[in-house]
């Protein structure tokens, strides 16, 4: 295997080589990957995601896999890297992480088979799906600010190739406390076959970016926290959460929201039945309010 990494370095991006905890430029330069200002590994001119995948996140909202996979869109405006910040808007309460392995075409392609769905793949990285789910009740079909938000899609740290993606262990930590576990072998339906299935109508080009799902444990998370995402083989994703500064406008549009879809999807498919109560009020610890049985 082989990582690349994108950093910002004397104020210009540059492509480096991981090795053994160094980045090292072509022109011989050596950065510390520690104190490297993370660019995300790739530019995607689209981010596509696949919904339900994994068999524990369908277990956890007690219901049943489609037939075949569903999809949506995020903007690469949502994009942010390694070591940045994620930024949860004031008003607020449920930014909810989604650690995920991406897929990351290669070269162009249209209209492949499942067989060669692996020659178009330049390679791996991790991804943070967040979600906002106080926009749930008007975006759920769409998922247009719940995941489309700014800076709620990181990436990297760096982009892995010749990686196998079957049986891979992959792991969320908030805080170094571990939030959510599971292994590839999980998932319904592979790399290859999310490839080939999107690639039927839709032309993938180099760079762009495929999400392939996240396993059962999803919360929401607040400011201050440090959420990481460990994969088998692809390193460790880290990203503090930040308040925003901006509130969200009240002048337009509908307005973040506290309602049963909202709580049923951020703080788990079945937090009635295990006594979890909606949070009090921004800070609220989320994922530690479940109440003694």
């Amino acid at each position: 295997m082989a990582e690349t990494r994108r950093i910002q370095l004397e104020g210009a991006p540059v492509t480096v080589s991981y090795e053994g905890g160094t980045l090292v430029a072509d022109d011989g330069r050596v950065i510390p990957a520690d104190e490297a200002v993370h660019l995300p590994p790739v530019e995607p001119t689209k981010i596509l995601a696949v919904h339900l995948n994994y068999q524990s996140r369908v277990d956890e909202f007690m219901t049943k896999l489609p037939t075949a996979p569903t999809y949506f869109h995020k903007p690469t405006t949502s994009l942010n890297a390694h070591g940045g910040d994620v930024v949860r808007p004031p008003r607020c309460n449920y930014l909810n992480f989604e650690g995920e392995i991406a897929i990351v075409i290669g070269k162009e392609c249209r209209n492949v088979s499942r067989a060669d769905a692996g020659r178009y793949i330049a390679g791996y990285t991790i991804a943070n799906d967040y979600g906002l789910h106080d926009f749930r009740d008007t975006d759920a079909g769409s998922m247009l600010r719940v995941k489309g938000s700014d800076t709620l899609c990181p990436l990297g740290p760096g982009l892995v190739t010749d990686w196998d993606f079957r049986d891979k262990q992959i792991r969320t930590l908030v805080n170094d406390e571990v939030r959510q576990v599971a292994s590839t072998s999980e998932m319904k339906w592979d790399m290859h076959y999310l490839l080939a299935d999107l690639a039927r109508t839709i032309t993938l080009l180099p760079g762009d970016v495929i999400l392939s799902g996240t396993p059962a444990g999803s919360r929401p998370v607040d400011p201050g926290d440090v959420v990481s995402v460990e994969v088998e083989g692809l390193g460790v994703l880290s990203n503090t959460i930040v308040e925003g500064v901006t509130p969200v406008s009240e002048e337009v549009g509908a307005q973040p929201s506290d309602s049963e879809e909202v709580r049923s999807t951020a703080l788990g498919g079945d937090w009635e039945f295990r006594g979890i109560r909606a949070p009090v009020g921004p800070g609220s610890r989320h994922y530690e309010s479940e109440v003694e049985q």
